[in-house]
């Protein structure tokens, strides 16, 4: 990625990222975090309904088609819906940690337009890890992967405990959220981002 910034450099005792044994495996569906996140949720009617899977390592695949409701320019693709699947697929990594982190920085290069009506492939990975500090780089692709880069984008994630959502989140879907009967979906709804 060009000029990516300093904060988003590794410092030098950062380590390899390891998936958690009991991550998902390789070519499974990872699902919603959260049915109204508007990256992954089913619940939000315009939302990007990205559908990322588990890939090798910690890495994931992801796609999504961008829709009428995405634009910005007339028939091209909001910039800041870009940034936001750029993101959503970052977040997912979180759950081959099997950690809760939140975005800390997320740096996009937009390199050519998006056209509503394109699926767009991304592929994002974990690169290091440094204490909470999750370093990690995503590749939006257009068409498949093996289509031309349209997005790219490098992020700080940091985890954070469960409280953080409670502490900041509105208390009724929290309550929601942590009354769920399926531990998996539970723990799912506080993995990425606020």
């Amino acid at each position: 990625m060009s000029g990516t910034s300093a904060a988003l450099q590794p410092p030098a005792d950062a380590v390899r990222p390891v998936r958690h044994p009991d991550a998902p495996a390789p070519g499974e569906l990872l699902g919603a975090h959260y049915g109204q996140c508007f990256g992954c949720g089913g619940e939000q009617p315009h939302g990007l309904h990205l559908e990322a899977r588990a890939g090798e390592g910690v890495s994931i695949t992801a796609e999504f088609t961008v829709r009428s409701a995405h634009q910005g320019a007339p028939g091209l693709a909001h910039g800041g819906v870009l940034a936001t699947a750029l993101d959503e697929a970052l977040g997912s990594l979180n759950w081959l940690l099997r950690t809760i982190a939140v975005t800390g920085r997320l740096e996009t290069d937009f390199v050519r337009p998006v056209p509503v009506g394109t699926v767009l492939h991304l592929e994002a990975e974990v690169t290091a890890v440094a204490g909470r500090k999750i370093y990690c780089g995503a590749t939006g692709r257009i068409g498949g992967p093996e289509g031309p880069v349209a997005v790219r984008a490098d992020a700080l994630f940091i985890e954070v405990e469960v409280d953080h959502f409670i502490d900041h989140g509105r208390e009724e879907e929290i309550r929601a959220a942590m009354s769920d009967p399926d531990q998996v979906r539970r723990a799912r709804a506080f993995e990425v981002n606020p």
